[in-house]
């Protein structure tokens, strides 16, 4: 009977654990990578039109000041209009900027303001390095 109360408990505490509603950063943070990824769908994408190879880089990375202006300017990019995945991740664009600016503000600690990092930034290593002596 103890062992089964023990369990209930420690369901129920998994389950209000879960009911957590997001943090300001953890939107940002998941806002962000499902842009990336829609961008590099785009990218690949055979069936867009031409424009989209014109659009200009998109790297997100949250924890860099330089973050806002790279979003504004990839909002404003005044090509593509009439191309449909574009327009939609231009307004994913536009609300991640928007809960940056506004919602999360006091939230969110930038790290750094290094604006050619979001130019070409450095990708993690694909596999495990090893490093022989």
């Amino acid at each position: 009977m103890k062992m089964l109360l023990s369990l209930i408990a420690l369901l129920s505490a998994t389950l209000l654990v879960n009911a957590a509603p997001p943090t300001c950063y953890s939107r940002v943070l998941s806002l962000s990578k499902e842009i990336m990824e829609s961008f590099k769908e785009l990218q690949t994408s055979k069936a867009v039109d031409s424009c989209v190879e014109m659009l200009p880089r998109l790297y997100l990375d949250i924890h860099n000041y330089c973050v806002l202006a790279k979003l504004r300017d990839f909002v404003a990019y005044p090509r593509c209009e009439r191309v449909l995945e574009v327009s939609e991740l231009k307004e994913k664009a536009r609300s991640l900027y928007t809960i940056m600016i506004s919602y999360c503000r006091r939230d969110l600690a930038f790290l750094t303001d290094d604006c050619n990092a979001l130019e070409s930034p450095v990708l993690p290593p694909i596999g495990p390095s090893i490093i022989e002596s």
